[in-house]
């Protein structure tokens, strides 16, 4: 099993980690003899609090990006009413050196709140379920083994 360690920051407990296109829009590419994206590196903040993981969407569009669908979110600030955001397919891997966590195709939301809060990304729940998660305040870090 690998895992890191990292201090929670005043923001949270962030970490890097690139998105990348998913595995069949990297196979559509291919084979459309069109260039594969290059990941891009983000920041992300570990929020147990969401159910699916966010994306900032500039970060989808510099992946070139169309949405796969949408789907209705309830976030804090929209209370019991439900709003519809879009939904894209994407890779993700979360480094650790010597064996990073890597999902070659994950569903995630955008979400336009996110950069202002010094980060590109909200890991979620669906992420998380492939991992174990250690969040010790007292001492101010986190560990997430996958």
């Amino acid at each position: 099993m690998s895992y890191f360690t990292l201090q929670v920051t005043a923001a949270g407990p962030i970490l890097s980690a690139y998105i990348t296109v998913s595995e069949a829009r990297a196979a559509a590419l291919t084979e459309a003899g069109q260039p594969i994206p290059q990941p891009v590196l983000i920041r992300a903040l570990v929020d147990t609090g969401a159910s699916c993981t966010c994306v900032d969407p500039s970060v989808l569009a510099t992946l070139n990006l169309t949405p796969t669908g949408s789907v209705s979110i309830n976030t804090p600030s929209t209370g019991t009413t439900p709003h519809l955001a879009d939904e894209y397919d994407v890779g993700l891997t979360i480094p650790d050196g010597a064996s990073p966590l890597f999902l070659q195709t994950i569903p995630v939301v955008a979400s336009e709140l996110l950069t202002s809060h010094g980060f590109h990304a909200l890991i979620g729940r669906d992420i998380l379920e492939h991992c174990l998660l250690v969040y010790n305040g007292k001492e101010s870090f986190f560990s997430l083994a996958f």
